[in-house]
C-alpha cells in the first residue's frame, strides 16, 4: 500500500522535465529570448514583449531592496490584500474538506450503510476528487479564479446543507428484528428495554445505548447497531459528500494556490505563501481534530450544518472582495490591492 505510493512520485519526477522555467526567473538571469518564448505560448509577440518590459522594470525596482521581516505584512497597505490570503485560506479548510477525506468512511458508516460498503464509497470519493481537479485545470484559465470559486462555494454550501438536512431527518428505532440481527457479543436483556423507541438525533440515540450497553461496546458495535436502527436515504449522503468533493476540488482546492501566486507583491510573496500556508494548514490541524468531538456532541446534522454555513459566508466574501486575477500581470495586481504609502496613511 505504502511502497504503490512511489509509482506517481517517479512520474511526477519525469514529468518536471516539461516544465517552463518562470519568465521572470529566466529575465533576472539575462535569458530574455527565453523567457519570451515561454510568454509568447499565453499570449501574442507584442503583449509578451509590453510584460516582459514591465517585468524587468519590477526587477529594477527591486534590486536595491533588502530582504524584508515578517512585520512587513501587517504594515497597513498590505491589509487588504492580506485579509484576502488568510480568509481564502481559512475558508479552504473551514468548509471540512480534510474532515470528509480522513473520516469518509465513518461519516458514510453513520448512514446506515455498514462498514465494508463505506470503504467503497470512500473510495469513489478520491475518484471525484481527481476527476474535478482535472475540471479545475481545464477550466481555470477559460472561466477565471473567481467565476470557480463562487461555483464551488455554492456548491459546497448546497451540499453541506444537503449533508445537515439527511442526517437530521433520520430517525434511530431498534426493532425486535433488529435486535435479534445485532452481533452475538451484544447482550440482548440489555438492549430490550430500548425496544421499538424512536429516536430522532443520532446524539440520543447514542447516549441511550451507550447508557444500556456500556460506552465500550458502542463504539465496538457502533457501524451495526447504527444500521440496524436507522432510517434515512443514504443515497442523499452519498450525493452530499460526491457533491461537496466536487465542488470542492474544482474550486478551493486548485484555486488557492493560483491565488496565492498571484495576489502578492513581488518583493513579498515567498514570505506572505509560507505565512498563509501555515494559516491553513493550521487551520486543517483543528478541523481534523475537533471532527470527531462535533460528531459526538452536535451529531451528524449540526456538525455539517455548520460547515455549510462557513461555505455561505465565504461565498459572500468572495463575491464582495476578491477580485479576479485572470488576465492580468503581476504588476497590475500589486498596484490594484496593495495601496501606496501615500494611500495607506490616508
Amino acid at each position: 500500500m505504502l511502497g504503490v505510493e512511489t509509482l506517481p512520485a517517479i512520474l511526477y519526477f519525469f514529468a518536471l522535465r516539461f516544465v517552463p522555467e518562470s519568465p521572470r526567473w529566466l529575465a533576472m538571469r539575462g535569458r530574455d529570448d527565453e523567457a519570451l518564448q515561454i510568454m509568447e505560448r499565453l499570449s501574442g509577440p507584442e503583449q509578451a514583449r509590453v510584460a516582459l518590459q514591465e517585468v524587468h522594470d519590477s526587477i529594477s525596482a527591486e534590486s536595491n531592496k533588502q530582504r524584508l521581516p515578517i512585520g512587513q505584512l501587517f504594515r497597513p497597505a498590505m491589509k487588504l490584500v492580506m485579509t484576502i490570503g488568510i480568509s481564502v485560506a481559512v475558508l479552504q479548510q473551514i468548509t471540512g474538506i480534510n474532515a470528509v477525506f480522513f473520516y469518509a468512511p465513518m461519516i458514510f458508516e453513520q448512514s446506515g450503510i455498514g462498514t465494508d460498503a463505506s470503504f467503497m464509497q470512500a473510495v469513489l470519493v478520491g475518484l471525484v476528487n481527481l476527476v474535478f481537479t482535472i475540471i479545475a485545470m481545464a477550466l481555470i484559465d477559460r472561466l477565471g479564479r473567481r467565476p470557480l470559486l463562487v461555483f464551488g462555494l455554492s456548491g459546497i454550501a448546497i451540499s453541506m446543507l444537503t449533508l445537515s438536512y439527511g442526517f437530521a431527518s433520520a430517525t434511530y428505532t431498534l426493532s425486535e428484528r433488529a435486535i435479534d440481527a445485532l452481533p452475538m457479543e451484544i447482550e440482548r436483556q440489555l438492549v430490550a428495554p430500548l425496544t421499538d423507541i424512536s429516536f430522532d438525533s443520532d446524539i440520543d440515540f447514542r447516549h441511550a445505548v451507550s447508557n444500556a450497553i456500556g460506552s465500550d461496546s458502542y463504539k465496538q458495535y457502533e457501524s451495526q447497531l447504527v444500521s440496524a436502527a436507522i432510517a434515512m436515504n443514504p443515497a442523499l449522503i452519498l450525493f452530499g459528500i460526491l457533491g461537496f468533493v466536487a465542488s470542492f476540488a474544482v474550486s478551493l482546492g486548485p484555486v488557492m494556490w493560483v491565488l496565492f501566486s498571484e495576489l502578492f507583491p513581488n518583493t513579498l510573496r515567498g514570505l506572505a505563501i509560507s505565512f498563509v500556508g501555515l494559516i491553513n494548514s493550521a487551520v486543517s490541524f483543528g478541523v481534523q481534530l475537533i471532527f470527531p468531538w462535533e460528531l459526538e456532541n452536535l451529531g451528524n446534522a449540526g456538525t455539517f450544518f455548520i460547515y455549510g454555513i462557513f461555505a455561505v459566508i465565504g461565498l459572500v466574501f468572495v463575491m464582495r472582495v476578491l477580485p479576479e486575477t485572470r488576465g492580468r500581470s503581476l504588476e497590475e495586481l500589486e498596484h490594484l490591492l496593495v495601496r501606496t504609502d501615500v494611500q495607506a496613511k490616508k
